[in-house]
């Protein structure tokens, strides 16, 4: 398996509706935590706001795979 480092985007693998963030969602990952057995990972709108930064698990993420493809969907505006 692919080693995942900082900057590398990652595909979420759970949800995590706490965040508004959905299985499949793309982040980049800022930090890498105990030589990737977590990560902080920001995901990001399209227009550039922060919609999260979370601490995840190896197991809740994944790299992207060869031929995959993004796909827009709008969430609720989340207060700040």
């Amino acid at each position: 398996m692919m080693m995942i480092k900082e900057l590398d985007q990652i595909v979420l693998k759970t949800d995590l509706p706490e965040h508004g963030l959905q299985q499949g969602d793309i982040g980049t990952v800022v930090l890498v935590h105990q030589g990737g057995a977590g990560y902080e990972v920001e995901f990001v709108a399209l227009d550039g706001e922060t919609v999260a930064v979370v601490s995840l698990a190896a197991s809740q993420v994944r790299p992207i795979a060869h031929l995959e493809i993004a796909h827009v969907r709008a969430i609720e505006h989340q207060a700040a």
